[in-house]
Protein backbone atom coordinates (compact mmCIF):
# COMPACT_ATOMS: atom_id res chain seq x y z
CA UNK A 1 0.00 0.00 0.00
CA UNK A 2 1.59 3.13 -1.15
CA UNK A 3 1.46 6.01 2.05
CA UNK A 4 0.71 9.54 1.11
CA UNK A 5 3.89 11.89 1.75
CA UNK A 6 3.55 14.73 -0.02
CA UNK A 7 0.08 16.33 -1.30
CA UNK A 8 -0.89 19.95 -2.88
CA UNK A 9 -3.82 22.15 -2.00
CA UNK A 10 -5.01 24.88 -5.15
CA UNK A 11 -6.92 27.45 -3.51
CA UNK A 12 -7.94 30.85 -4.43
CA UNK A 13 -8.19 32.07 -0.38
CA UNK A 14 -5.23 31.15 2.29
CA UNK A 15 -5.26 33.13 6.12
CA UNK A 16 -1.37 32.90 6.22
CA UNK A 17 0.45 36.02 7.52
CA UNK A 18 0.96 36.79 3.98
CA UNK A 19 -2.63 36.94 2.42
CA UNK A 20 -4.35 37.82 5.22
CA UNK A 21 -7.03 36.41 7.43
CA UNK A 22 -9.85 34.94 5.78
CA UNK A 23 -13.05 33.28 6.82
CA UNK A 24 -15.12 30.19 5.71
CA UNK A 25 -13.26 28.36 2.71
CA UNK A 26 -9.63 29.52 3.76
CA UNK A 27 -9.89 29.11 7.26
CA UNK A 28 -11.24 25.01 7.22
CA UNK A 29 -8.22 24.42 3.98
CA UNK A 30 -5.78 26.32 6.57
CA UNK A 31 -6.57 24.03 9.82
CA UNK A 32 -6.35 21.10 7.43
CA UNK A 33 -3.12 22.19 6.05
CA UNK A 34 -1.85 22.90 9.45
CA UNK A 35 -2.20 19.22 10.75
CA UNK A 36 -1.37 17.50 7.63
CA UNK A 37 2.40 19.55 7.52
CA UNK A 38 2.97 17.65 11.46
CA UNK A 39 2.44 14.00 9.34
CA UNK A 40 3.92 14.76 5.90
CA UNK A 41 4.61 17.68 3.20
CA UNK A 42 2.17 19.69 1.68
CA UNK A 43 2.34 22.47 -1.30
CA UNK A 44 -0.32 25.16 -1.46
CA UNK A 45 -0.72 26.85 -4.89
CA UNK A 46 -2.67 30.16 -3.74
CA UNK A 47 -3.98 31.58 -7.23
CA UNK A 48 -5.29 34.86 -8.43
CA UNK A 49 -3.26 37.17 -6.25
CA UNK A 50 -0.99 40.51 -7.16
CA UNK A 51 2.46 39.08 -6.57
CA UNK A 52 4.57 35.51 -7.25
CA UNK A 53 6.28 34.69 -4.37
CA UNK A 54 7.08 31.83 -2.49
CA UNK A 55 7.14 30.83 1.19
CA UNK A 56 9.15 27.96 2.55
CA UNK A 57 7.97 26.61 5.99
CA UNK A 58 8.64 23.14 8.47
CA UNK A 59 7.08 20.38 5.47
CA UNK A 60 5.19 23.11 3.74
CA UNK A 61 5.97 25.25 0.62
CA UNK A 62 2.98 28.29 -0.12
CA UNK A 63 3.28 29.35 -3.84
CA UNK A 64 1.09 32.85 -4.48
CA UNK A 65 0.29 32.90 -8.54
CA UNK A 66 -0.31 35.76 -9.98
CA UNK A 67 -1.59 34.80 -13.65
CA UNK A 68 -3.15 36.44 -15.25
CA UNK A 69 -4.29 36.94 -19.38
CA UNK A 70 -6.16 39.44 -21.44
CA UNK A 71 -7.36 37.20 -24.32
CA UNK A 72 -8.76 34.08 -23.68
CA UNK A 73 -8.28 34.78 -19.79
CA UNK A 74 -10.10 31.98 -18.39
CA UNK A 75 -7.91 29.41 -20.48
CA UNK A 76 -4.57 31.06 -20.30
CA UNK A 77 -4.62 31.77 -16.61
CA UNK A 78 -5.95 28.00 -15.97
CA UNK A 79 -3.30 26.62 -18.22
CA UNK A 80 -0.36 28.55 -16.91
CA UNK A 81 -1.35 27.28 -13.50
CA UNK A 82 -1.73 24.17 -14.42
CA UNK A 83 2.11 24.25 -15.87
CA UNK A 84 3.44 25.11 -12.53
CA UNK A 85 1.57 22.98 -10.27
CA UNK A 86 2.87 20.41 -12.22
CA UNK A 87 5.75 21.40 -12.52
CA UNK A 88 6.12 21.06 -8.86
CA UNK A 89 4.23 17.88 -8.96
CA UNK A 90 7.11 16.33 -11.45
CA UNK A 91 9.93 18.55 -8.88
CA UNK A 92 8.79 17.37 -5.59
CA UNK A 93 6.96 14.19 -5.72
CA UNK A 94 3.32 15.01 -4.87
CA UNK A 95 1.37 12.45 -4.86
CA UNK A 96 -2.43 13.59 -5.14
CA UNK A 97 -3.92 17.17 -5.90
CA UNK A 98 -7.38 18.81 -4.26
CA UNK A 99 -8.93 21.31 -6.07
CA UNK A 100 -12.27 23.76 -4.57
CA UNK A 101 -15.30 23.13 -6.81
CA UNK A 102 -15.76 27.19 -6.79
CA UNK A 103 -15.85 28.51 -10.42
CA UNK A 104 -14.74 25.35 -11.60
CA UNK A 105 -10.74 26.20 -11.80
CA UNK A 106 -9.39 23.15 -12.69
CA UNK A 107 -11.25 23.14 -15.67
CA UNK A 108 -8.93 22.79 -18.75
CA UNK A 109 -6.29 20.89 -16.16
CA UNK A 110 -4.49 17.69 -16.62
CA UNK A 111 -2.67 16.31 -13.75
CA UNK A 112 -0.56 13.35 -13.94
CA UNK A 113 -1.53 12.52 -10.22
CA UNK A 114 -5.13 11.75 -8.68
CA UNK A 115 -7.18 15.08 -8.27
CA UNK A 116 -10.00 15.19 -5.57
CA UNK A 117 -12.15 17.97 -5.39
CA UNK A 118 -13.61 18.93 -2.08
CA UNK A 119 -17.38 20.52 -2.35
CA UNK A 120 -16.69 23.70 -0.56
CA UNK A 121 -19.62 25.26 -2.32
CA UNK A 122 -19.89 25.94 -6.10
CA UNK A 123 -21.67 28.50 -7.81
CA UNK A 124 -24.10 26.17 -9.30
CA UNK A 125 -24.70 24.93 -5.60
CA UNK A 126 -25.47 28.53 -4.09
CA UNK A 127 -27.84 29.30 -7.10
CA UNK A 128 -29.36 26.07 -6.37
CA UNK A 129 -29.91 26.95 -2.50
CA UNK A 130 -31.19 30.85 -3.41
CA UNK A 131 -33.12 29.95 -6.57
CA UNK A 132 -31.03 32.05 -9.19
CA UNK A 133 -30.39 31.26 -12.14
CA UNK A 134 -26.59 30.55 -13.26
CA UNK A 135 -24.68 31.82 -15.61
CA UNK A 136 -24.21 29.16 -18.62
CA UNK A 137 -20.32 29.58 -18.34
CA UNK A 138 -20.16 29.37 -14.86
CA UNK A 139 -22.23 25.70 -15.09
CA UNK A 140 -19.80 24.74 -17.98
CA UNK A 141 -16.39 25.43 -15.93
CA UNK A 142 -18.19 23.76 -12.73
CA UNK A 143 -19.10 20.35 -14.74
CA UNK A 144 -15.73 20.35 -16.61
CA UNK A 145 -14.37 20.48 -13.34
CA UNK A 146 -16.23 18.06 -11.66
CA UNK A 147 -15.71 15.03 -14.40
CA UNK A 148 -12.31 15.87 -14.35
CA UNK A 149 -11.70 14.99 -10.61
CA UNK A 150 -10.65 11.44 -9.75
CA UNK A 151 -13.32 11.84 -5.97
CA UNK A 152 -14.76 14.13 -3.71
CA UNK A 153 -14.88 15.29 -0.42
CA UNK A 154 -17.99 17.00 1.59
CA UNK A 155 -18.34 19.44 4.42
CA UNK A 156 -21.71 17.39 4.97
CA UNK A 157 -23.67 14.73 3.75
CA UNK A 158 -26.55 17.32 2.69
CA UNK A 159 -23.88 18.87 -0.10
CA UNK A 160 -23.07 15.68 -1.46
CA UNK A 161 -25.89 14.90 -1.89
CA UNK A 162 -27.11 18.08 -3.38
CA UNK A 163 -23.78 18.50 -5.03
CA UNK A 164 -24.49 14.99 -6.56
CA UNK A 165 -27.92 15.91 -8.15
CA UNK A 166 -26.75 19.11 -9.66
CA UNK A 167 -23.57 17.46 -11.34
CA UNK A 168 -25.35 14.28 -12.25
CA UNK A 169 -22.23 12.43 -10.56
CA UNK A 170 -21.97 8.85 -11.08
CA UNK A 171 -19.17 6.05 -10.19
CA UNK A 172 -17.54 8.29 -8.28
CA UNK A 173 -17.22 8.62 -4.17
CA UNK A 174 -18.55 11.73 -2.81
CA UNK A 175 -16.55 11.27 1.06
CA UNK A 176 -18.70 13.06 3.96
CA UNK A 177 -15.56 14.50 5.90
CA UNK A 178 -16.86 17.48 8.54
CA UNK A 179 -14.37 20.85 8.70
CA UNK A 180 -12.21 20.77 11.67
CA UNK A 181 -11.08 23.04 14.09
CA UNK A 182 -7.90 23.65 16.39
CA UNK A 183 -9.72 22.74 19.96
CA UNK A 184 -6.97 24.52 21.72
CA UNK A 185 -7.34 27.90 19.66
CA UNK A 186 -10.98 27.73 21.26
CA UNK A 187 -10.97 27.86 24.97
CA UNK A 188 -13.41 29.78 27.02
CA UNK A 189 -12.54 29.13 30.31
CA UNK A 190 -15.09 32.19 31.59
CA UNK A 191 -18.27 30.95 29.42
CA UNK A 192 -20.25 33.19 32.41
CA UNK A 193 -19.12 36.10 31.98
CA UNK A 194 -20.49 37.82 29.00
CA UNK A 195 -23.06 41.06 28.26
CA UNK A 196 -26.26 40.54 28.92
CA UNK A 197 -28.71 40.67 26.44
CA UNK A 198 -26.07 41.11 23.46
CA UNK A 199 -26.34 38.85 19.96
CA UNK A 200 -23.49 38.68 17.67
CA UNK A 201 -24.01 37.80 13.75
CA UNK A 202 -20.75 37.27 11.81
CA UNK A 203 -20.75 36.69 8.26
CA UNK A 204 -20.88 39.32 5.10
CA UNK A 205 -23.15 41.67 4.49
CA UNK A 206 -25.47 39.33 1.51
CA UNK A 207 -28.77 37.80 0.98
CA UNK A 208 -27.87 34.63 1.21
CA UNK A 209 -26.51 34.87 4.88
CA UNK A 210 -29.71 35.85 5.82
CA UNK A 211 -29.21 39.44 7.31
CA UNK A 212 -31.91 41.33 6.05
CA UNK A 213 -33.94 38.94 8.30
CA UNK A 214 -32.12 40.26 11.09
CA UNK A 215 -34.30 43.76 11.23
CA UNK A 216 -37.17 41.51 11.52
CA UNK A 217 -35.85 39.42 14.52
CA UNK A 218 -34.35 42.19 16.26
CA UNK A 219 -37.60 44.37 16.31
CA UNK A 220 -39.37 41.51 17.80
CA UNK A 221 -36.70 40.86 20.53
CA UNK A 222 -36.65 44.92 21.46
CA UNK A 223 -40.37 44.78 22.60
CA UNK A 224 -39.76 42.38 25.30
CA UNK A 225 -36.42 43.32 26.25
CA UNK A 226 -35.19 46.74 24.95
CA UNK A 227 -31.67 46.72 26.25
CA UNK A 228 -30.37 44.06 23.36
CA UNK A 229 -27.64 45.09 21.19
CA UNK A 230 -26.63 43.48 18.24
CA UNK A 231 -23.64 43.66 17.00
CA UNK A 232 -22.58 42.74 13.34
CA UNK A 233 -19.28 41.82 11.91
CA UNK A 234 -18.51 41.13 8.48
CA UNK A 235 -17.57 43.04 5.06
CA UNK A 236 -20.36 44.71 3.41
CA UNK A 237 -21.42 43.78 -0.39
CA UNK A 238 -23.25 45.24 -3.21
CA UNK A 239 -26.86 43.67 -3.17
CA UNK A 240 -27.65 41.75 -5.67
CA UNK A 241 -31.45 42.08 -6.35
CA UNK A 242 -32.01 45.44 -5.91
CA UNK A 243 -28.56 46.61 -7.38
CA UNK A 244 -27.50 48.74 -4.29
CA UNK A 245 -23.56 49.20 -3.78
CA UNK A 246 -24.21 48.47 0.16
CA UNK A 247 -26.30 45.94 1.96
CA UNK A 248 -25.31 47.76 4.89
CA UNK A 249 -26.96 50.82 3.70
CA UNK A 250 -30.07 48.86 2.93
CA UNK A 251 -30.22 47.13 6.69
CA UNK A 252 -30.11 50.60 8.13
CA UNK A 253 -33.10 51.70 6.87
CA UNK A 254 -35.01 48.53 7.11
CA UNK A 255 -34.02 48.38 10.68
CA UNK A 256 -35.54 51.84 11.13
CA UNK A 257 -35.68 53.24 14.56
CA UNK A 258 -33.71 49.96 15.94
CA UNK A 259 -30.70 50.89 14.74
CA UNK A 260 -30.27 52.74 17.71
CA UNK A 261 -29.67 48.83 19.10
CA UNK A 262 -27.03 48.28 16.19
CA UNK A 263 -23.42 47.94 16.51
CA UNK A 264 -21.60 47.73 12.76
CA UNK A 265 -18.38 46.75 13.13
CA UNK A 266 -17.33 45.91 9.42
CA UNK A 267 -14.45 43.28 8.61
CA UNK A 268 -12.27 43.25 11.81
CA UNK A 269 -9.26 40.75 12.62
CA UNK A 270 -9.68 37.56 13.88
CA UNK A 271 -8.59 37.61 17.40
CA UNK A 272 -11.34 40.51 17.87
CA UNK A 273 -13.91 38.12 16.20
CA UNK A 274 -13.10 35.60 19.02
CA UNK A 275 -13.45 38.51 21.97
CA UNK A 276 -16.77 39.51 20.38
CA UNK A 277 -18.23 35.98 20.21
CA UNK A 278 -17.03 35.49 24.29
CA UNK A 279 -19.02 38.38 25.16
CA UNK A 280 -21.45 37.85 23.52
CA UNK A 281 -24.96 36.59 24.92
CA UNK A 282 -25.80 34.72 22.44
CA UNK A 283 -24.89 34.19 18.00
CA UNK A 284 -27.35 33.76 15.25
CA UNK A 285 -26.77 32.60 11.66
CA UNK A 286 -29.79 32.94 9.63
CA UNK A 287 -28.33 31.79 6.42
CA UNK A 288 -30.20 30.59 3.48
CA UNK A 289 -27.15 29.09 1.79
CA UNK A 290 -23.48 27.33 3.56
CA UNK A 291 -21.93 24.09 2.88
CA UNK A 292 -21.43 23.88 7.06
CA UNK A 293 -20.89 26.78 8.12
CA UNK A 294 -17.34 27.86 10.41
CA UNK A 295 -18.90 30.46 12.11
CA UNK A 296 -21.38 28.52 13.62
CA UNK A 297 -18.94 25.66 14.81
CA UNK A 298 -15.98 27.72 16.61
CA UNK A 299 -18.83 29.74 18.19
CA UNK A 300 -20.17 26.52 19.85
CA UNK A 301 -16.44 25.68 20.34
CA UNK A 302 -15.93 29.02 22.39
CA UNK A 303 -19.15 27.35 24.34
CA UNK A 304 -22.02 30.09 23.24
CA UNK A 305 -25.57 29.25 22.83
CA UNK A 306 -26.33 29.52 19.06
CA UNK A 307 -29.55 30.28 16.90
CA UNK A 308 -29.06 28.91 13.72
CA UNK A 309 -30.50 27.86 10.38
CA UNK A 310 -32.65 24.87 9.93
CA UNK A 311 -32.02 24.08 6.39
CA UNK A 312 -30.28 21.04 5.31
CA UNK A 313 -26.60 21.03 6.37
CA UNK A 314 -27.30 23.00 9.76
CA UNK A 315 -28.64 19.96 11.47
CA UNK A 316 -25.42 17.91 10.87
CA UNK A 317 -24.11 20.93 13.11
CA UNK A 318 -27.25 21.23 15.74
CA UNK A 319 -28.94 19.06 17.13
CA UNK A 320 -32.62 21.12 18.34
CA UNK A 321 -32.77 22.11 21.83
CA UNK A 322 -29.70 20.26 22.74
CA UNK A 323 -26.73 22.13 21.68
CA UNK A 324 -28.60 24.84 20.14
CA UNK A 325 -31.66 26.23 18.77
CA UNK A 326 -32.83 25.96 15.19
CA UNK A 327 -35.26 28.16 13.00
CA UNK A 328 -35.98 28.84 8.93
CA UNK A 329 -34.21 32.19 8.61
CA UNK A 330 -37.57 34.12 7.43
CA UNK A 331 -39.43 32.34 10.36
CA UNK A 332 -39.11 36.03 12.44
CA UNK A 333 -41.26 34.36 15.34
CA UNK A 334 -39.47 31.28 16.12
CA UNK A 335 -35.67 32.84 15.32
CA UNK A 336 -36.94 35.42 18.29
CA UNK A 337 -38.80 33.38 20.73
CA UNK A 338 -35.21 30.65 20.68
CA UNK A 339 -33.09 34.13 21.57
CA UNK A 340 -34.96 35.18 24.05
CA UNK A 341 -35.55 31.64 25.48
CA UNK A 342 -32.03 32.13 26.15
CA UNK A 343 -31.56 35.31 27.13
CA UNK A 344 -34.40 34.18 30.27
CA UNK A 345 -33.50 30.79 31.04
CA UNK A 346 -30.13 30.76 32.63
CA UNK A 347 -30.32 26.93 33.03
CA UNK A 348 -31.41 25.74 29.43
CA UNK A 349 -28.54 28.59 28.22
CA UNK A 350 -26.06 27.18 30.51
CA UNK A 351 -26.83 23.36 29.05
CA UNK A 352 -26.98 24.32 25.51
CA UNK A 353 -23.27 26.20 26.06
CA UNK A 354 -21.55 23.01 27.32
CA UNK A 355 -23.18 20.76 24.77
CA UNK A 356 -22.22 22.85 22.24
CA UNK A 357 -18.60 22.40 22.98
CA UNK A 358 -19.15 18.52 23.42
CA UNK A 359 -20.74 18.59 19.99
CA UNK A 360 -17.86 20.47 18.30
CA UNK A 361 -15.18 17.94 20.40
CA UNK A 362 -16.93 14.83 18.90
CA UNK A 363 -17.61 15.95 15.64
CA UNK A 364 -15.42 18.88 14.62
CA UNK A 365 -11.56 18.39 16.32
CA UNK A 366 -9.44 18.84 13.31
CA UNK A 367 -7.15 15.98 14.33
CA UNK A 368 -10.12 13.34 14.04
CA UNK A 369 -10.63 15.26 10.77
CA UNK A 370 -7.50 15.13 9.52
CA UNK A 371 -7.03 11.25 10.03
CA UNK A 372 -10.12 10.77 8.17
CA UNK A 373 -9.02 12.77 5.37
CA UNK A 374 -5.40 11.15 4.63
CA UNK A 375 -7.57 7.69 5.08
CA UNK A 376 -9.60 8.76 1.87
CA UNK A 377 -6.69 10.13 0.23
CA UNK A 378 -4.48 7.39 0.26
CA UNK A 379 -7.66 5.24 -0.77
CA UNK A 380 -7.71 7.32 -3.95
CA UNK A 381 -3.50 7.04 -4.80
CA UNK A 382 -4.04 3.74 -4.24
CA UNK A 383 -7.06 2.88 -6.11
CA UNK A 384 -4.97 4.85 -9.08
CA UNK A 385 -1.81 2.96 -8.80
CA UNK A 386 -3.91 -0.36 -9.62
Amino acid sequence: MIKLKHIGFIVSHYPHLAFGHDGGLGTSVYNLVQSLKTKFEVSVFVYGQEKYFEIVETNMKIYSLNFKSDSFGFYKTRKKINQFVNKKIQDDDIQLIEVPDWTGISAFMSFPVPVVMRFHGSDAYFCHLENRKQKWKNFLFEKLAVSAANAFIAPTGFSAQLSKEIFRIKNKEIRTIHYGLRLNDFNNPESENFKNFQILYIGTLIRKKGVLELPFILQKIILKFPETRLIIIGSDAPDIETGLPSTWGLLKKQFGSAIKNVTYLGKIPYHLVQENIKESHVCIFPSYAETLGMVTIESMALKKAVVNTNIGWAKEIIDNGVNGLMAYPDDHESFSDHIMHIFSDDIFRKKIQSNARLKVESHFDIEKKTLENIEFYEEIINAKDR
